[in-house]
């Protein structure tokens, strides 16, 4: 055998004798060893003791089991947590935001009446939001313009949850004429927020110069922009010169961010939870509706019914106008509207003849006059020139009403009061030096003149001879 095959084996029996003369000598399991210093650093300072009938025994827990495939599509039941996923946008940290966060958080009460406002719509817009790729921030918008008021109305005549302007509105394809104002439409007016806010960004590149255009318009940031490109100053939102409205408008934004952002701050203030489900559908009969009938449809209080359609102007649906309604009523409308047979409007078109007020058209059809002025949105008890229709209730005339519905803009004409004659006053006489005067108390010039010589010739001095 050779020498290397030899070694090893030597080795192997110097360890097996070192080791019984251990266990012959009583070594304690648990005694001190003395280790080189670099190796102790690396065992623990202390075992647990062996029990005499042997070795300690220690359960080792099995390692949960994952499942194969990992569900991306499974949501919170939260609203408020999908909602903080999908913020995107870079946060503004200034003294204002901390002025704003502060000056909510103060208010609990009234940001609790707000959210409570937002409950029905805010499910929707989240889920706008996440269908286009835009940042989920921009859900609470309605917050700062509207605080989630859909009927809102600014002295600007910005109408809605997102106040839209009148010319604005038109540009992004909402209606406004004498049936319906889609500004105040949840649906019809967040697809137009969110078409305007994805145009001003792709403008800019950058959100908060989007938000400032949103409230200050985008030809003004524009310009603004280029005023500080020529002095060399940054371009930034934080930089720009603006109004003041426009300067606090996205720290607004930024805390109601950074309160419902944060899950602490939220519990703290008792803010409600909203559940992560559709709440609204929207639904359409072929055939002209009223309000009141649709509500009745839907089980749903006229009051209910109005708060998530509040863009109807008149007392009647057009035909194939989409109504809002809670998800849980969707059945309960289709299956009474496939089983209502009767007219669903009551009211009916009533032209008139002969200029007359409205006043003396209400009392003729026995109905109030305040009912008439509020259905045809007049501005009182006006009188109506002949060829002008009103809505009047009735028995559903579709006839009349079909001819009516194609009107844009009021069919009412409003006749200008008639101008009543002025005759010509008759004023006593006033006498002057015991002869009447020919046009009323005032003199002539002629007789002013006259009565001011004599009287400059009473007061001279008779010379004395």
């Amino acid at each position: 055998m050779s020498l290397p095959e030899v070694q090893p084996l030597y080795r192997r029996l110097a360890g097996l004798i070192v080791g019984i003369a251990a266990l012959a000598t009583g070594l304690p399991a648990n005694a001190d060893l003395e280790l080189h210093p670099r190796l102790q650093t690396s065992i623990p300072s202390h075992f647990p003791a062996i029990s005499a009938d042997g070795l300690s025994i220690q359960e080792i827990t099995a390692p949960p089991e994952l499942p194969l495939t990992i569900d991306l599509t499974l949501r919170s039941t939260d609203l408020w947590e999908r909602l903080r996923n999908g913020f995107a946008m870079t946060n503004l940290n200034s003294d204002l935001v901390l002025h704003y966060q502060q000056w909510y958080q103060n208010r609990p009460e009234a940001l609790r009446r707000m959210i409570e406002r937002s409950r029905p719509y805010l499910h929707h817009i989240v889920e706008e939001l996440e269908n286009r790729g835009m940042p989920t921030e921009l859900a609470l918008l309605p917050m700062v313009e509207s605080s989630f008021n859909p009927m809102a109305h600014s002295p600007a005549a910005a109408s809605g949850l997102w106040q839209f302007i009148p010319a604005t509105g038109k540009r992004f394809k909402l209606e406004q004429n004498w049936w319906q104002d889609e500004r105040r439409d949840v649906m019809a007016s967040t697809s137009a927020a969110l078409d305007y806010l994805q145009t001003i960004y792709d403008m800019h590149g950058d959100w908060h110069l989007a938000l400032a255009s949103y409230n200050w318009g985008e030809g003004a940031v524009k310009r603004a922009i280029e005023k500080n490109e020529a002095r060399g100053l940054p371009t930034d939102y934080p930089n720009l010169t603006m109004p003041n409205e426009t300067r606090h408008y996205v720290p607004k934004l930024q805390a109601l961010k950074n309160i419902l952002g944060n899950p602490e701050t939220f519990a703290r203030l008792g803010l409600p939870f909203i559940p992560n489900e559709t709440y609204l559908v929207t639904a359409a009969a072929s055939r002209p509706m009223d309000v009141k009938t649709a509500a009745r449809l839907a089980n749903m209080s006229l009051e209910e019914f109005r708060h998530l359609n509040p863009s109807h102007n008149r007392p009647i649906i057009k035909p194939d106008t989409p109504v809002i309604l809670p998800a849980d009523r969707l059945e309960t409308f289709n299956e009474n509207l496939a089983n209502h047979h009767a007219p669903l409007t009551q009211w009916q078109a009533y032209a008139v003849k002969s200029a007359e007020r409205v006043g003396d058209i209400a009392a003729r059809l026995g109905v109030s006059s305040s009912e008439l002025i509020q259905a045809n949105g007049l501005p009182g008890n006006v009188r109506l020139a002949a060829g002008s229709k009103l809505l009047v209730p009735g028995n559903g005339n579709s006839e009349s009403m079909q001819r009516m519905l194609g009107m844009e803009s009021s069919p009412a004409i409003i006749q200008p009061e008639p101008k009543k004659s002025r005759g010509k006053k008759k004023l006593s006489a006033k006498k002057s030096s015991g002869k009447n005067t020919a046009k009323g108390s005032r003199p002539t010039a002629k007789n002013t003149k006259a009565t001011a010589s004599k009287k400059t010739a009473a007061k001279k001095p008779v010379k004395k001879k």
